[in-house]
């Protein structure tokens, strides 16, 4: 874990109770921004950018435990010390070792498409075409897309990456670390609890909702498994008609399973 906390990038809006929403992997704050507007009606949301993806800073280390301590920092310096917590896939393990460390600080933890576990999943599909791009080349981000098109077909996931893509003055260049990510995707796939709660049965007492996608296989039976062991009575929500990006194909089952489990 690094020495220094460089402040995460954050979208803030509405006022009342924290909510702080952390992204998947890939993704951005940009990606909650819809969602965000819905929630700012009820609470003070903070939509983050977590290290090496938007507009926060890029790191040669991306691990749960960096990423828990990212969070902790950014809570402290804004003097936040409670919060409802909300996190998808990649964002969804890092507000579970979250709650696990810093359980005082959590009044309630939603847990978007992902469980506790490890998970075998490449990306290499995805990210090695990105980085073989010669940018340089690149006049438009209609270029770029049609450069990834051969390898990447589908025009949504395409987009979806491409919301990375930034123009600067000296041309395009990339939000997202790619090579941190690849270089340590095993510890984004992986889910590393902290020493400190490594011995005996780690226990989550938060009130918990964990909602899943119904077309999505990253909450099996097993994951369930391991959920039920860790986290004490969680809530369990499918979101009809929808895959791994549910908050985004449902949005809004995805907001009423939410708002529904925040005012019980």
């Amino acid at each position: 874990m690094e020495n220094h906390n460089p402040l995460l990038n954050f979208a803030r809006m509405g006022e009342g109770e924290p909510l702080v929403i952390l992204h998947g992997l890939f993704g951005s704050n940009k990606n909650w921004q819809s969602l965000s507007k819905f929630f700012s009606q009820y609470f003070d949301v903070l939509a983050l950018d977590l290290r090496n993806h938007g507009e926060s800073f890029h790191s040669d280390v991306i691990d749960y435990p960096s990423m828990v301590n990212d969070l902790h920092y950014l809570l402290n310096q804004l003097e936040i010390k409670s919060c409802r917590l909300l996190g998808h896939s990649m964002g969804g393990k890092v507000a579970m070792l979250y709650a696990l460390q810093y359980p005082q600080l959590v009044s309630q933890l939603v847990v978007a498409d992902i469980a506790p576990i490890a998970y075998q999943h490449n990306f290499d599909h995805l990210i090695d075409p990105i980085m073989s791009l010669k940018l340089d080349e690149m006049d438009t981000r209609s270029d770029v897309d049609k450069a990834l098109k051969t390898d990447i077909s589908d025009p949504q996931l395409r987009q979806f990456l491409l919301q990375s893509l930034s123009r600067k003055p000296d041309g395009w260049c990339w939000k997202n670390n790619w090579s941190a990510i690849k270089k340590h995707f095993d510890k984004i796939i992986g889910f590393q609890i902290p020493e400190e709660a490594q011995s005996g049965s780690w226990k989550v007492n938060i009130p918990t909702l964990f909602i899943s996608g119904e077309l999505s296989d990253y909450v099996d039976e097993i994951g369930k498994d391991v959920i039920n062991h860790h986290f004490e009575k969680p809530h369990f929500r499918i979101i009809n008609s929808a895959n791994h990006w549910l908050h985004a194909e449902q949005p809004k089952q995805f907001t009423d399973a939410v708002m529904n489990f925040f005012r019980n």
